[in-house]
């Protein structure tokens, strides 16, 4: 087992999200470990705040750039480093989309629609997706 402090196992993710009318798409990345389909998430740096860090993380891992809107959509837990990491996941309204990026080499991207998304990515992420699309559905989230 690797001894982390403890701060390391509080995690932010983004849930990157693209609205054209009503065609709702998620930014989507693969794992460097297991190769899934993920979305982008990472460690919340003492200075930083989970909203921030769903930002920086969404930048460096998927290439886009966005503001988080709102609340977290919820969280889910992952093994880490001989531990369990809480990822707390914030909707995050993409601006624009880099052609390059820091993970560029490192990643697959993919900009999908979220009924794609959802049999992609592991049950507990589909769960946010649907939260996702709850949350655009009752106007709690904009789609522009």
């Amino acid at each position: 087992m690797t001894a982390k402090p403890l701060w390391m196992f509080s995690q932010a993710g983004a849930l990157a999200y693209v609205c054209d009318g009503d065609d709702v798409r998620v930014v989507l990345i693969t794992s460097r470990i297991t190769g899934k389909w993920i979305f982008p998430k990472g460690v919340i740096d003492p200075a930083e705040t989970p909203e921030s860090t769903a930002c920086i993380e969404a930048r460096e891992e998927a290439g886009v750039l966005g503001d988080v809107q709102g609340a977290s959509l919820g969280f889910f837990e992952v093994e880490k480093w001989g531990g369990i990491a809480r990822v707390e996941v914030f909707p995050l309204l993409v601006d624009e989309i880099l052609v390059d990026w820091d993970e560029r080499s490192s990643r697959s991207r993919a900009v999908v629609p979220v009924e794609v998304a959802k049999k992609l990515v592991d049950p507990e992420l589909a769960l946010m997706l649907e939260a996702l699309l709850t949350a655009i559905a009752d106007g709690v989230l904009p789609t522009q």
